[in-house]
């Protein structure tokens, strides 16, 4: 079982790559991973509708076949970190790989949203999609130090 960070955009500041490095460093090897995906070319002139169907097929394209896909939407379900780690035990005994979708900029397509099994938001705020991967890795770090009774979260 693996969890997938799927998410657009390429070359993040060092400190987002950092951070990301940081919690999946802590994690055993490889169970979280991050799968990082070209943003498309925006420009003045540019329909950002095209920039985000474009970034839409890429994600889609990354996800490993049967896959709980989860799309990160601040529309979505939130969840406690409590729950979140009732959900992480529950992937690990179905052994399925859990993708979660990052969008760009734009966010992500209904064509993302339809494909994803459920939906969450991290906040009712607005983060910056680099920052999301750092939230994200940490709380599914978080989870993890919950069912192993680490002291980690307290």
């Amino acid at each position: 079982m693996r969890i997938l960070m799927i998410s657009v955009g390429q070359k993040m500041p060092d400190w987002v790559a950092a951070g990301v490095r940081e919690y999946c460093g802590r994690l055993p090897a490889n169970f979280l991973q991050l799968v990082e995906l070209p943003l498309a070319v925006r420009t003045k002139s540019s329909d950002p509708r095209r920039a985000q169907a474009e970034e839409a097929q890429r994600l889609l394209k990354a996800i490993p076949d049967g896959a709980h896909v989860i799309a990160l939407d601040p529309r979505g379900r939130a969840l406690s970190t409590e729950e979140l780690a009732e959900r992480l035990d529950g992937w690990q005994h179905e052994g399925r790989d859990v993708a979660f979708l990052i969008g760009g900029p734009d966010g992500l397509t209904a064509e993302c949203l339809a494909r994803s099994d459920e939906r969450w938001s991290l906040s009712r705020l607005t983060f910056p999609h680099m920052l999301v991967r750092i939230i994200l890795a940490e709380q599914i770090y978080r989870a993890w130090t919950i069912l192993r009774n680490h002291p980690y979260h307290r």
